[in-house]
C-alpha cells in the first residue's frame, strides 16, 4: 500500500493560488487529484520503483558522528530566517560531536515539500525538513519519515517536556511523528483606546459578541470599522473548534483517514459563515482581502478597533503600531458566547527522513534536540513571536523578560494552556486545497454571488470530491 502511497504522493504537482500562512508565511496549493498525478508520472517515469524503507532506528555511539553532515531544508526567511540561521550557526560552532548542519532555504512551506515530493524519487532527499502543519497527514501517509517518537526513544528523550496541547496535534496514536518547532496560535487584537472612548470594559469572547458592540466602538470609539478580518481557512477552522465540533469525520482523520468533512452536517460551517455575512452587511467587518496578515493593516493604522492574527504577528503589530495606540489581545472569539471549545496550533514541524543512515539519523537527533532544547526555544520565541515548545523554555530568564516587556504575548499562553486536547485539530490530506476552496466560498458570500447555505454545500461537495481521489488513488 505504502508503494503506491508514494507512487501517487510524488507526483503531485503544484497550483499557482496562494494562501497566507500561519505567522505570515505564504503557502500554495498542491494540485492531489487523481489527473494532476496521472501527468506528471507519465512526465517523470514511474516512482514506484522507491521502495518502501523500514524506520527502526539502530543506536549510534557519539564518537562515530564526527565527521557527518547533515542537511536541514527549512522555509524560514526574513526575521524568523535570520533567527534559524543564528541557532544552525550556534549548534555548529558549539556541537560536541563534530557534526554540521547544512542549512538550505527551499522558499515557502509548498515550495519546500513540493521539492522533497520530487528530490525522493532519486533519493536526494535532505535529512530534516521543516513541514507545516496542514503537511502532516501528507508526510505520515508518505512512508519517508522516521517517527521523531522512534528517535526519541532510542535516545531516552522524555517527551513530557514537549507541552502537550502542541505535542497532540503532531501525535497519532500515542505517537509523535514530528518534532513541534515554530507554532503559533490565533488571537484577538483590540485598540484599548477605542474601547476606552467608547466606554467598553470587556472584551467580546464572540462574533456574537462584537456585533453587539460595533456601533458604539464606530460612534463611539472613533473606529472606522469594528472588525478588520481577512479571509482565511485558518480562522475558519479555529471557529469549528472554538464551537467543540470537528471539521472532519474520523475523529478528525485522527482514528482513520477522513473520507469526508463533518462541518456541512453539524452545523459549525453555516454558523460561521451566516455570522461573518451579518457583520460584513452590517458594515462592522468589511472584506479586507484574503489570508491570515490581510486584516492586520487596518488595525495597525488605527482604522480598526480589532484584528485576528496569529500570536507570530504580535511583535510586527506592535512595530507597526509604534505606540500611536495601547494594543490589548484576548482569546480568540467563537461564534456565540455559549461556545466553550479551543484553539487548535499553526506554524510547523521538523520531519526526520529516513535515509537509511543510522549515523545521519542519530546527528539528525542531535540537531532536533538542540533546537527543541530551553536555551534555543527561549531565543527561538524571543525572536519571532513563536510559542516556545518545551516547557522548561518558559522558565529561561531571556523568554522571563520578554513577556514583562511584551505582556500581550501572555494571552496567548494562557489561551494555549485552557486549550483541551480534544482541540487538537483535524488531519486531512487535501487541506491546502480545502483552504482555498472555503475561502473562495466565503468571498463569494460577501459579494452575494450565494447564500451562505450554498457556500457551505459547495465547500462540501468540493472538498469531498478531492478526499475522495486522493483515497481512491491511495489504495
Amino acid at each position: 500500500m505504502k508503494k503506491r502511497i508514494i507512487a501517487s504522493l510524488l507526483t503531485a504537482s503544484m497550483l499557482a493560488a496562494a494562501l497566507a500562512g500561519c505567522g505570515g508565511s505564504t503557502a500554495q496549493t498542491a494540485d492531489t487529484s487523481a489527473d494532476a498525478a496521472g501527468e506528471a508520472e507519465s512526465a517523470q517515469g514511474d516512482p514506484a520503483t522507491v521502495t518502501e524503507k523500514e524506520t527502526n532506528v539502530s543506536a549510534t555511539a557519539d564518537a562515530d558522528l564526527s565527521g557527518t553532515t547533515i542537511t536541514f531544508w527549512h522555509s524560514m526567511s526574513g526575521v524568523n530566517g535570520e533567527a534559524l540561521t543564528a541557532l544552525v550557526d550556534r549548534f555548529n560552532e558549539e556541537n560536541t560531536y563534530g557534526i554540521t548542519v547544512d542549512a538550505e532555504f527551499e522558499g515557502e512551506y509548498d515550495d519546500a515539500i513540493n521539492k522533497l515530493k520530487s528530490s525522493m524519487v532519486g533519493g536526494s532527499g535532505p535529512d530534516l525538513i521543516q513541514v507545516y502543519e496542514i503537511g502532516t497527514r501528507f508526510m505520515i501517509d508518505s512512508g519517508w519519515v522516521i517517527p521523531m517518537q522512534e528517535l526519541m526513544d532510542a535516545n531516552g528523550y522524555d517527551n513530557s517536556n514537549i507541552v502537550p496541547n502542541i505535542a497532540a496535534y503532531y501525535t497519532i496514536d500515542d505517537q509523535l511523528y514530528s518534532m513541534p518547532f515554530n507554532t503559533s496560535t490565533p488571537i484577538l487584537y483590540y485598540n484599548k483606546d477605542m474601547f476606552d472612548a467608547a466606554g467598553i470594559t470587556e472584551v467580546p469572547t464572540s462574533l456574537e459578541g462584537i456585533d453587539a458592540i460595533a456601533d458604539d466602538l464606530v460612534n463611539k470609539g472613533g473606529a472606522g470599522e469594528a472588525l478588520s478580518m481577512g479571509i482565511y481557512g485558518w480562522f475558519f477552522e479555529q471557529f469549528i473548534c472554538k464551537q467543540g465540533l470537528a471539521y472532519a469525520n474520523n475523529d478528525n482523520g485522527r482514528s482513520a483517514a477522513a473520507t469526508a468533512v463533518d462541518f456541512d452536517g453539524n452545523g459549525a460551517a453555516l454558523s460561521i459563515v451566516s455570522a461573518w455575512k451579518d457583520l460584513y452587511d452590517k458594515g462592522y467587518a468589511p472584506n479586507v482581502g484574503v489570508g491570515g496578515d490581510a486584516g492586520l493593516t487596518d488595525f495597525s493604522a488605527g482604522k480598526a478597533a480589532i484584528t485576528l492574527g496569529s500570536t507570530a504577528s504580535l511583535k510586527q503589530i506592535l512595530n507597526d503600531v509604534n505606540g500611536s495606540f495601547e494594543v490589548g489581545t484576548a482569546y480568540f472569539p467563537g461564534i456565540k458566547d455559549t461556545d466553550q471549545g479551543g484553539v487548535s496550533i499553526g506554524g510547523a514541524s521538523l520531519w526526520a527522513i529516513q535515509n537509511q543512515d543510522d549515523v545521519k539519523a542519530q546527528a539528525t537527533w542531535k540537531f532536533v534536540e538542540y533546537l527543541v532544547s530551553a536555551e534555543s526555544q527561549a531565543y527561538w520565541a524571543t525572536q519571532t513571536g513563536y510559542f516556545p515548545v518545551t516547557n522548561d523554555a518558559y522558565n529561561e530568564d531571556v523568554f522571563k523578560q520578554n513577556i514583562e516587556q511584551y505582556p500581550q504575548f501572555q494571552t496567548a499562553i494562557d489561551q494555549l494552556n485552557d486549550t483541551k486536547g480534544e482541540y487538537a485539530g483535524a488531519l486531512l490530506s487535501v487541506f491546502p486545497e480545502a483552504r482555498q476552496t472555503v475561502q473562495t466560498e466565503i468571498e463569494n458570500t460577501l459579494n452575494d454571488k450565494e447564500t451562505p447555505e450554498e457556500a457551505v454545500q459547495k465547500m462540501a461537495d468540493t472538498i469531498n470530491a478531492s478526499i475522495e481521489d486522493y483515497n481512491l488513488l491511495n489504495e
